[in-house]
């Protein structure tokens, strides 16, 4: 039986032994990601956040690992469990504090069971599921995890599902006139004159990418997002460090869409890349300008996309506006432990439910493809 180890910083972990467990194509689970967040002020007990790491050691040999927190909140999640917490409260339960195995702020399906094999990753959820009984937590959770992960899962674990939107390049497209004539003509139309509204704007764009980025570059990237955030009322967790240290350690992986007139940066987005796939995470913008914020998130990366060969671009969480744009309806995975026997039957029937609505609403985005569809097509599906 292998040791479990509780780690309270990510780097009482030694960063090769860690990097061995996965195959380094999704940047959110590199060493350096998950412990920068750390270092440069990402992660704050007071904001919801105490790191947690849940590791399996044979001897010296790390053989799995999963990043994990504890959480006093569901902030910063967006596996939404807020009906949870409330009906514990309402039976005098307490919720928090649980314990999440996730990439925080970061709704992007990539490895969370990280380990040499599948035997490890089913004795590394057992031993979340073990340690939560054994500190008296409320619940485990697991956000994002790929489907290729759940057979690590034994029966007490509730599956959750949920609909993203994703850019796939399955028909080999070459450039973006050959992705635009995929299109039907509704949206074909749409989108080259949104494109036109923001190139008629003076508007031009310059791809930055990490070992090329100035502190400038970092520097208007931060404002940018910093003012976004600022406009929704929400509180900015990245911090201008941070960006400097993904410049620093992963420079392959960072990706800026800077929005220029004039010579100036009037709007960034800020992206990592990862083995065959772009990820859209933060946006800003100084001026308001039609279009913009299609052209910067998501045309500008899907060009990206063409040129380098990458074959799927996921902009980030939610927003059905991307359906029209060339992004189709995903499925995305969580799985949940929850220690109250009576508690996790009830949640079983609600997430059962929750699934079916779910996979109903997939089905209803995936009849409005904006692609053209032949007559011996097959009706479109979400893909998982």
């Amino acid at each position: 039986m292998p040791e479990a180890r509780l780690h309270d910083q990510l780097d009482d972990i030694p960063a090769a032994q860690w990097d061995a467990l996965h195959d380094g194509r999704n940047p959110f689970v590199a060493h350096a990601f998950l412990s920068g967040l750390e270092q440069h002020g990402c992660l704050r007990a007071q904001w919801g956040w105490t790191p947690r790491h849940l590791t399996l050691w044979d001897g010296e040999a790390l053989i799995a690992a999963a990043p994990g927190y504890l959480k006093d909140n569901s902030h910063g999640e967006f596996v939404f469990d807020h009906a949870w917490a409330h009906a514990y409260a309402q039976h005098g339960l307490e919720y928090f504090p649980k314990w999440l195995c996730a990439v925080p702020y970061s709704p992007v399906t990539g490895p969370r069971l990280l380990a040499r094999d599948d035997g490890a990753r089913r004795q590394l959820a057992e031993a979340m599921a073990r340690q939560c009984r054994h500190e008296g937590l409320s619940s485990a959770h697991v956000n994002f995890h790929p489907a290729a992960e759940d057979t690590a899962f034994d029966h007490a674990w509730l599956p959750r599902i949920d609909v993203q939107y994703h850019w796939r390049n399955d028909a080999g497209w070459r450039d973006f006139a050959g992705f635009l004539a995929a299109l039907d003509h509704k949206h074909r139309k749409n989108i080259r004159q949104e494109r036109a509204k923001v190139a008629k704007a003076g508007v031009t764009f310059r791809i930055v990418e990490g070992h090329e980025a100035s502190d400038a570059d970092l520097g208007a990237m931060h404002r940018f997002y910093l003012r976004t955030f600022a406009e929704y009322g929400n509180h900015p967790a990245l911090t201008l460090g941070f960006l400097h240290h993904l410049r620093a350690s992963m420079p392959q992986a960072l990706v800026i869409f800077f929005a220029q007139r004039e010579g100036q940066a009037i709007a960034g987005a800020l992206c990592l890349r990862g083995g065959d796939t772009l990820y859209g995470r933060y946006w800003g913008s100084e001026e308001s300008l039609p279009g913009l914020h299609f052209e910067a998130c998501y045309y500008q990366g899907i060009d990206y996309c063409l040129r380098q060969g990458l074959t799927r671009f996921e902009p980030g969480a939610q927003g059905e506006h991307k359906l029209a744009r060339g992004f189709l309806p995903s499925f995305v995975h969580s799985r949940h432990w929850i220690a109250q026997p009576e508690f996790r039957e009830a949640l079983r029937a609600w997430c059962g439910q929750e699934a079916a609505s779910v996979r109903r609403y997939a089905a209803t985005l995936a009849a409005h493809s904006p692609f053209k569809r032949t007559p011996d097509a097959a009706p479109a599906t979400a893909a998982d």
